[in-house]
């Protein structure tokens, strides 16, 4: 018994330590407060009551943030800039790194056909949209970014079921290439599902509702 509650405090430890690390806000909550969960019982079951007490609080604080972050009524807006923007290239150099960490090859390489949308949430460009359409009304995405702080799904949810953005501009459907797992995955999150595109090669495709399918 002594073994497992040692384990259970070692697991409290390195999850508080790990949440500390994130730069989401809603992870760092998330993982806060199974921590604090953890920490509680084992405060309980060694009869350390002042840690069971203390993380109680941590729990009704982490359950307080969670519960705003999650009905909070939040302001979203897609603001289209040119590829001679400054601030863009001010974004993009100030992020380099962590846009290589999800599409590594990517290059900006400006061009009077793409699209450049800045996702502002409560007026902070916290994400990056860059693509282009082509003939047949599909969109390639070159870059779909997302700033740490608000990598929540959110952004994505707005850009892509909400906004209307895509139908006014006349795509029917979304294609993107899957750079590494971290992508892939955030894309099947937003619905992306894996087929071929007409060269034969592997990417994930999203069908979007036409305006008279969404009214």
């Amino acid at each position: 018994m002594q073994v497992y509650l040692e384990l259970l405090g070692y697991l409290a430890s390195v999850l508080v330590a790990i949440s500390l690390m994130m730069s989401s806000v809603l992870k760092l909550r998330l993982i806060n407060l199974v921590g604090a969960i953890a920490f509680f019982i084992y405060g309980l079951l060694i009869g350390a009551y002042p840690i069971a007490a203390v993380n109680a609080v941590i729990i009704m604080v982490n359950l307080y943030f969670l519960y705003r972050i999650f009905s909070s009524k939040e302001y979203f807006k897609l603001l289209e800039v040119n590829s001679g923007s400054a601030y863009l290239h001010y974004f993009l150099n100030f992020y380099k790194a962590e846009i290589e960490k999800f599409i590594p090859d990517y290059r900006f390489a400006p061009s009077d056909k793409q699209l450049i949308i800045f996702v502002l949430r409560d007026m902070v460009p916290a994400g990056l949209f860059i693509g282009q359409r082509n003939e047949q009304g599909e969109f390639r995405i070159f870059l779909d970014f997302v700033i740490p702080a608000y990598r929540d799904f959110k952004i994505g949810n707005y850009l892509y079921y909400q906004s209307g953005f895509f139908q006014q501009h006349n795509i029917n459907k979304l294609m993107s290439t899957p750079h590494n797992n971290a992508h892939a995955n955030y894309l099947k999150r937003m619905g992306f599902q894996g087929e071929t595109d007409r060269d034969g090669n592997l990417v994930l495709g999203l069908v979007l509702p036409t305006q008279a399918d969404s009214t």
